[in-house]
Formats: structure tokens, sequence, C-alpha cells
């Protein structure tokens, strides 16, 4: 046979080379085919999931900023307040004064009923009475300045206090002396005294004696 050509000889070894190219990208594109899965990048994909060490960030939430006292209306379901459930009581911060101490007198209110109630508890409805027997000494309303009405909720159950007490200045009041300095002061020494109150329609069944040195 003739010898071919070393041109002969460098096609067929350049067109085998092309061809083994040809298969090895075949070969190639298949594998990356089978492990991509490029088709299935925009199908659905399961949403993760919280573990069971991991606590969910809430949302919407946040402290609840004070709200102004309700009133009836604004409060379904919760009715006037009954006197049969309510206890009101005269309150004082000492049951002795010396010379020249003030008494400071407030209100217990206790809701001894079995659901929340409301009542106007402002100091329009608020009333203090200072007696020596039946010598009436001091009333809060006879000088009182701006009252004011506050309707509040009651939880049942629950007893609160005024948080400003009402100071009684040791003397007479009258509505036309308000204005005096010079009014006559109530005599100490031991003097027993008697302190009623009411609020809100409600008077206290028990006065708080008081004794004046």
């Amino acid at each position: 046979m003739p010898r071919q050509s070393a041109a002969v000889y460098r096609r067929r070894r350049l067109v085998l080379f092309v061809a083994l190219l040809v298969l090895l990208t075949v070969i190639g594109v298949g594998v990356w085919l089978l492990i991509a899965q490029p088709w299935a990048q925009g199908a659905d994909k399961p949403k993760p999931t919280a573990s069971s060490g991991e606590t969910p960030t809430p949302t919407g939430e946040g402290t609840a900023s004070p709200t102004a006292v309700p009133s009836p209306d604004e409060t379904p379901g919760v009715t006037a307040c009954a006197a049969k459930d309510i206890v009101v009581a005269a309150v004082a911060d000492a049951d002795s004064y010396e010379p020249g101490v003030l008494p400071k007198l407030s209100i217990s209110l206790t809701n001894n009923g079995s659901a929340d109630c409301t009542l106007d508890v402002g100091s329009a409805t608020q009333k203090f009475t200072v007696a020596s027997g039946d010598d009436v000494w001091w009333r809060s309303t006879d000088c009182q300045e701006n009252p004011s009405s506050m309707v509040a909720t009651l939880t049942a159950g629950a007893t609160v206090v005024s948080k400003e007490p009402v100071v009684w200045d040791r003397t007479r009041s009258s509505v036309e002396t308000c204005a005096q300095e010079n009014r006559p002061r109530a005599p100490g020494g031991g003097a027993s005294y008697h302190v009623s109150v009411e609020i809100g329609g409600f008077p206290a069944a028990e006065t708080k004696q008081i004794l004046l040195f």
C-alpha cells in the first residue's frame, strides 16, 4: 500500500480530537442537567419554619398607652354602681393631731359587687363634714373651688382610696367666710370630732373619729 502523507495523518488526528471534544461536551452537559435541574428553580418551594429553639418576632404589638377614664357610654356592658354594692368610708392620716397639725382626710371606696361598675368620683360628688356632736364645724363644699366630675370604673371586689387628701384647717367654715383669715378655730385639748364622707351620692355608713390637741 502506498504510504499516506503526513498531512493526511494530521487531518485524521484533528478530526478525531474534535469528535472526542464534542463527545466530552455532550457528556458534561448531560451530567449538569441531571444534577442542577434548572427547570425546577421556578417551582414553589416550601417556606422555612421556625425551629423549636426560635421565637417568631411579633408584629403590631406594643405597649398600651394610658387612656382617659371611660364613661359608661364608652364601656359596653358596665353598668352604674348600685348602693347595695358600694361601701364608703372616711379615712384620716392619723387618729389624733398635735397643736398646729392639720388633718388630711380621704375617702375609701369598695365595690362589693360581683361585676365592675361605674361611678362619678370627681370632686363635685365628694363631701366631707367635720362635726363635734351635733355641732357641724366644717364642710368641704362650703368653700370648694372648681368642682369637677370624673366617671371611673370600679373593679369588682376592689378597694380604692382617693389620692389627693382634703385638708381641714381646723376652723369653722361657712360660705360667707371663705376669704376670712380669722375664722373661729376648733378647740383642741383632746376634743373629739367625727368625720363623715359622701361620694357619688353614696354616704359612708359610719364616721371616723379624730382627736385634736
